[in-house]
């Protein structure tokens, strides 16, 4: 089930490898969604608004396990593409070994301190409970995630973007069963959505986990020893803190924005839990696009094909284009009935309609989203990690000073504003980096 990119026309093999990958990206988010609709539905908004404050630190403490696996994947297409087996085994497990360590402190972590980081992010005092509840349950599945991560990641490295998006179909049916089981017929509340995305985590890393180990089979893969490999970790760690700190940055950005949506009241909160899930599932169009590119870059960028890269970038981009002008037309169509999934109608009519007009904002600007990610995801793949952070810095300081610069002309607008802006500050540097030609010197494999 691997796929060797350096062979053959470059818009197949992007779009053959990005259709199932975001398929699968979009299964991943799908869980989180249906979550949404149950909380917000049939638990009450004031719920909806407690599981919506959790996301940004649920994803400061995944992003560095996920920025560990996006460089461990960086480093293992590049020996994919040289066909450097040897090296390639070692670093499988030098990433699981990282994810562990790492994993187990953050979990820790975030279980003993999830009160007093809702209380430094302003979460209200009637709803913190529910945070605290949901914010722990998920601390204990974060091994399942990290693990997903790790395998997932290193599926797509070497071409195999089909079982993700298998675990993905799977986990998101679990989590669908779980939560009417939980919420419905146990009552659980928040509870009962946590412990369902627990179990939907963990089915989709065992899944991605057994699959990786059949085509570690194929290519002749044999794991007899697990010793450290301290090169080969500090590798990883240089090709993946770069992407940890960026998704971290991006995480805290969005937090500090949380809590400025937070002094609007629970109203402002449920529209932007809602908008939020929406926009997870659908920007991966873009996500998925700009991954595969990133693949494509990493096992050519061995043979130093620049032209070949460059070809893809530009196919990459006019599909880029297509696809964030149909999305944005759809969304712009259905955005009232998309919204009344997660909220009631009547219930939370003025709710809705303040997700309408952040709905629109974002998903008009879409295209900006699609360049940035396009040209950021070449520099990634290539090893240019270090540029990719410096891109992530622009956009997340352009999201915290737009929206807090903005907030007083506009109210709760200027914030909706503030998302398409960052992205364009974070567009302007990937771009410029590219023209430069300076990601063609940073290959970490030799």
């Amino acid at each position: 089930m691997t796929t060797d990119m350096t062979k053959g026309d470059p818009m197949k093999l992007i779009v053959r490898f990005a259709i199932p990958l975001m398929a699968g990206n979009v299964f991943q988010q799908l869980y989180n969604f249906v979550d949404t609709v149950v909380v917000g539905r049939f638990i009450g908004s004031d719920a909806l608004a407690a599981v919506g404050t959790t996301g940004n630190i649920i994803s400061i403490m995944n992003s560095l396990m996920m920025g560990l696996s996006v460089g461990a994947g960086i480093v293992i297409a590049q020996l994919y593409g040289m066909r450097k087996i040897d090296k390639l085994k070692q670093a499988m497990i030098s990433l699981f070994q990282l994810i562990t360590v790492i994993t187990l402190v953050l979990s820790v972590t975030g279980f003993l301190l999830a009160q007093v980081i809702l209380q430094w992010i302003h979460v209200p005092d009637y709803i913190i409970g529910d945070s605290v509840t949901y914010l722990r349950i998920i601390c204990t599945a974060m091994f399942a995630m990290a693990f997903y991560n790790g395998a997932a990641s290193i599926l797509r490295s070497i071409g195999d973007s089909k079982t993700p998006l298998i675990a993905m179909v799977v986990s998101s049916l679990i989590n669908i069963g779980c939560n009417l089981l939980f919420v419905l017929a146990f009552h659980m509340g928040v509870e009962g959505v946590a412990y369902g995305t627990f179990l939907a985590e963990l089915a989709s890393a065992i899944i991605c986990i057994i699959r990786l180990k059949l085509n570690c089979n194929q290519l002749n893969i044999q794991f007899h020893s697990f010793s450290v490999d301290k090169k080969m970790i500090r590798m990883i760690i240089k090709a993946g803190i770069p992407t940890a700190i960026q998704s971290s940055l991006i995480s805290m950005g969005g937090m500090s924005v949380q809590s400025l949506v937070n002094t609007f009241g629970t109203v402002t909160m449920s529209a932007y839990a809602a908008v939020q899930r929406v926009d997870s599932i659908t920007i991966q169009v873009v996500v998925a696009i700009a991954n595969a590119l990133s693949v494509f870059t990493g096992q050519n960028i061995g043979s130093k094909d620049f032209k070949r890269i460059k070809e893809a970038l530009h196919k990459t981009l006019i599909l880029m284009m297509i696809s964030c002008l149909v999305m944005a037309a759809l969304v712009l169509c259905l955005r009232r009935q998309i919204l009344s999934f997660f909220l009631d109608p009547v219930l939370a009519a003025d709710s809705i309609e303040i997700g309408c007009t952040y709905m629109s904002i974002i998903v008009v600007a879409y295209m900006i989203a699609g360049v940035m990610n396009s040209y950021l995801n070449l520099i990634r793949g290539a090893g240019d990690v270090n540029a990719s952070l410096l891109a992530g810095i622009a956009e997340i300081a352009g999201r915290i000073i737009f929206a807090y610069l903005l907030v007083f002309p506009f109210g709760v607008t200027g914030i909706w504003i503030a998302t398409p802006l960052s992205w364009g500050c974070g567009c302007i540097y990937s771009v410029l980096r590219y023209h430069s030609g300076k990601w063609k010197n940073h290959m970490f494999v030799s």
